[in-house]
Order: C-alpha cells, then sequence, then structure tokens
C-alpha cells in the first residue's frame, strides 16, 4: 500500500493517525533513516494533511486541491517552512534559524515557528539534512525545543540518531523509516525512470540498500566499471595505495567542477569498499549468503591471497566507514582519498 503515493511506510502512518484522534501530536520530532526512502516527501504530505482545509487533520487524508494543498505542494505556504543545507556548505547557515546578523532573532526558522500561525491550523517547520547541523545550530534550536511554541510542529530529518546532539535527541520523538522492501524499489525505479529495464532496476535495488537516492546514483554505468578495478585491487596480495589514489582521484574529478557530483561519486567508491569488507567479514565467520557472483570472486581471491583475520577486516572497515563520514565534512579530496587508501593498506 502507499499513503498519497508514498510507498513503505504505511506503518508510520498510521502511527500519526492514532496520536491525532487522541490529540496527543508531539511538538518535535526526529525522522530518521536511510537517504531517499521518503522522509522529507512524508514530511511535507504530513504538513498538508494538518493544514488541508477540507478533511480533518486526524484522517491524515489530504484533499491535494484546496488553496491550503495546492500552496504545500507548491512550496508556497506561509505556515510551511523548510530548511537544509546549501550543497556548497559544509553546514546548515546559523542564519536559516535565526536570520542574518542584521536581522538576528527576527528572521529565521526558529522565528517564523514561533509567530502565530497566518492562515493555517498550526506552522509547521522542516529541517532537511539535520545530520548537517553544527553545534552552534543545534544550540539554537534548543530553545524552541524547551519551550514549543502553541500550535506549532518541528521535524528533523536525518539519517541516525547519533548525528545529532544528545540534547537535540532527547527533545524529539524518534520516528524511525525502514529502507523501502526491494520489490517497492524496483518498481519505483521504473516508474521513474532510473533503470533502463527491469534487470537494472532489480540491481540497483539490490545495492542501494532501498535507497533511491543510492540508486540514482549508482545507474552510472562507469561507476560499475571502476567497481572491477577497485575491487580487483582490494582482493590482491598487495594493495598498491598510491597508485590506487591516483586512479580514484582521476575518477572522482571525471564526475565535473562542481563538489557535489563529485562528493557523490567518492562516497559511491568508498561504500563499494566497505561493502568488499563488510561481506568479506561475512564470509569469513562462515556467512554463505552473497548474491553477487563478481563480489564473491574478489572475495574468494582475497581469502586466498591473503587468509582471514577478523581484527584486521573489522578495522579495514571502520576506515572505510570513517571515510564516508568525512567526505560530506569538506575535508580536501586528494589528503583525504590518499589517507583512507594508506590506511587500507597498512592495516
Amino acid at each position: 500500500m502507499s499513503w498519497h503515493g508514498i510507498e513503505g511506510h504505511d506503518r508510520i502512518v498510521e502511527q500519526f493517525r492514532r496520536a491525532l484522534e487522541r490529540g496527543r501530536l508531539a511538538a518535535s520530532f526526529l525522522f530518521i533513516g536511510p537517504a531517499g526512502v521518503g522522509k522529507r516527501t512524508f514530511a511535507l504530505k504530513l504538513a498538508e494533511s494538518l493544514l488541508c482545509e477540507r478533511h480533518d487533520a486526524a484522517e491524515l487524508d489530504p484533499c491535494g486541491t484546496c488553496a491550503a494543498c495546492q500552496q504545500v505542494i507548491a512550496g508556497t505556504h506561509p505556515d510551511v517552512h523548510v530548511v537544509g543545507k546549501p550543497a556548497e556548505r559544509s553546514f546548515i547557515p546559523l542564519e536559516l534559524f535565526v536570520g542574518d546578523k542584521e536581522h538576528r532573532g527576527r528572521e529565521g526558522l526558529c522565528h517564523n515557528l514561533a509567530m502565530k500561525p497566518y492562515s493555517g491550523r498550526r506552522r509547521v517547520a522542516v529541517i532537511d539534512d539535520a545530520d548537517y547541523m553544527n553545534e552552534e545550530g543545534a544550540n539554537v534550536l534548543l530553545k524552541t525545543l524547551e519551550e514549543p511554541p502553541p500550535h506549532s510542529l518541528l521535524i528533523l530529518v536525518g539519517t541516525s540518531p547519533a548525528k545529532q546532539l544528545p540534547t537535540i535527541r532527547s527533545r524529539c520523538q524518534l520516528i524511525r523509516f525502514e529502507p523501502l522492501p526491494d520489490e517497492v524499489a524496483t518498481r519505483l525505479l521504473l516508474e521513474q525512470h532510473i533503470a533502463a529495464d527491469a534487470a537494472q532496476a532489480e540491481r540497483l535495488a539490490r545495492y542501494s540498500g532501498g535507497s533511491l537516492e543510492r540508486a540514482a546514483e549508482l545507474a552510472d554505468t562507469d561507476l560499475w566499471s571502476f567497481r572491477e578495478k577497485l575491487l580487483t585491487s582490494l582482493s590482491g596480495r598487495v594493495l598498491d595505495s598510491p597508485a590506487l589514489a591516483g586512479e580514484v582521484s582521476r575518477f572522482v574529478d571525471a564526475a565535473g567542477k562542481p563538489a557535489p557530483p563529485r562528493r557523490a561519486r567518492l562516497r559511491q567508491v568508498v561504500g563499494f569498499a566497505a561493502e568488499f569488507y563488510r561481506h568479506l567479514l561475512r564470509l569469513g565467520v562462515g556467512d554463505e549468503r552473497l548474491g553477487d557472483e563478481q563480489l564473491r570472486a574478489h572475495l574468494d581471491a582475497s581469502l586466498a591471497a591473503r587468509g582471514f583475520e577478523a581484527d584486521r577486516v573489522a578495522r579495514q572497515l571502520q576506515r572505510c566507514l570513517d571515510t564516508a563520514e568525512q567526505i560530506d565534512r569538506n575535508a580536501n579530496q586528494s589528503t583525504l582519498i590518499e589517507a583512507w587508501l594508506d590506511d587500507l593498506a597498512a592495516a
């Protein structure tokens, strides 16, 4: 089933419906789950439901045609405020929360949320990319979270509770979004023309972990060609980190001059390496489930060349996970790649 075109989250819809029926909707929520599974879309559809002029909010069934619904859909409703991390920034700028220096406290999300609803029943604020709030930005939210304005709803959208300060986590109701099931992801990839055919859709769904965002990135055919080179290097007896670092840097730079596509490509490369070590760890402890013959061949080659040391593989996997977190922190690309691969080789 789907809720107004949003797939895979019917359990959460019922959770909100019950809360509204009881009149016990919390003032702040933290939406957590993989990127690209519909968390932001869900937040905006929830706002549309709460502001719909024709249907009761507890029904969670926005008409989609009244003036309020149309404004939410168009992103112009005066009672809905959305902020997120600009592509060129490492963190969500403080001024998006409290205004620039000339208008500090008189503009921004916190000020807007505290105002009386302009035309609807309540004000709704959505912080997309909440993983990228720095400590200063998170701290300015505390007053709003500690003393929520009447008739207000604040939704933070992120991927992991660990990426939020404890003071933020403790003041929000946690809502966990699960990855999209493979069959749902496969169908959506075809419907949205991300995949060219059913075979590619199934492959992308399997590797994307239920994330349409990651699946769209994985649709790059050049990425799969480079994956074979990467796996060959990782599974050899000796990892030539300087040579591989050069290849990775050239491949990432080929994505273009803007930083976002280069970061996305590097994230996928690091993700392929993490996948290699994750499955190597599983295979080494006796888990034979895999479904990818190409990857299995490289895993077998690695075991034959180096044997299996659980501590070593675990360190290499952790290094990949740490690198993945550093990619969006504006670390110098060349230094990051060299340090990552040097550490893998040293392990």
